[in-house]
């Protein structure tokens, strides 16, 4: 995982946070130019926003707020300056090995979260089986089909298919829709792939695929490592695939 661009924008974060309150200096007239204290307080408050989404957005998960207050508060108090060679052994952890500190921190988080949503995975689809209809491929690949449609259907991952779709997470959160949208079967997740073989044009499936056959170990955008993913489509259209014919080489 990289982390030196989000390590910089934390660091812009938690430095502003740290200068804390010099003593004021300066005329009446001078002092007048400072901010006011709303000024100071907004400012303050943004800082944290700032700090806040950086920690939430980077999946940190439960951290401990106080040991955060704690490492601001410290580098407030430390003295000297960074280049100064003792300057890193006042902190309860060498701010130099941040790097390291949050990669071995984060690879634990995500081992967790895998092995969660794996877990949540199997159940739900333990749990899908049991309804009526509801089939499973030796891939994995768990199904029912509502509707079955024609005898048109995509046998080859080179065939198109136009589909009316929704994704959802197993907590019934909507991570994507479309309607009249066509893609190509190789170039979509495996799952799909697989999945819009099972029906022909016209026909309605949903499909409970697990995280192997969907976004596996590394996950994507708003989706977590090994996620298993509902999706119910209507296969619209299917457009063969046609090998193209080489025309014979003149003489």
């Amino acid at each position: 995982m990289k982390l030196t661009h989000m390590i910089a924008i934390a660091s812009a974060a938690v430095l502003t946070v740290a200068c804390g309150t010099t003593a004021v200096e300066g005329s009446k007239e001078v002092q007048a130019l400072l901010p006011s204290k709303s000024q100071v307080d907004s400012a303050s408050y943004l800082i944290g926003v700032q700090f806040g989404s950086w920690i939430k957005g980077s999946n940190f998960g439960d951290l401990n707020m106080n040991e955060i207050v704690k490492g601001i508060q410290d580098w407030q108090k430390a003295d000297g300056t960074p280049s100064d060679s003792n300057f890193f052994k006042q902190f309860k952890v060498d701010p130099n090995m941040m790097n390291q500190v949050l990669d071995s921190y984060m690879q634990k988080r995500s081992a967790y979260t895998g092995a969660l949503n794996t877990e949540k995975g199997e159940k739900y689809i333990a749990n899908f089986l049991n309804e009526e209809g509801a089939q499973k491929t030796e891939s994995g690949l768990a199904y029912k089909v509502i509707e079955a449609g024609n005898n048109v259907k995509a046998t080859s991952d080179k065939d198109t298919v136009w589909v009316n779709y929704k994704g959802t997470l197993l907590d019934g959160t909507v991570f994507d829709q479309n309607d009249n949208i066509n893609f190509t079967l190789n170039r979509v997740i495996r799952g799909w792939t697989e999945g819009m073989k099972l029906v022909g044009e016209g026909g309605k499936v949903q499909l409970v695929i697990p995280g192997e056959l969907a976004y596996g170990e590394r996950g994507t955008r708003g989706i977590e490592p090994n996620s298993t993913l509902v999706f119910d489509v209507d296969l619209l259209k299917v457009g063969k695939y046609v090998e193209p014919v080489e025309e014979p080489k003149k003489k």
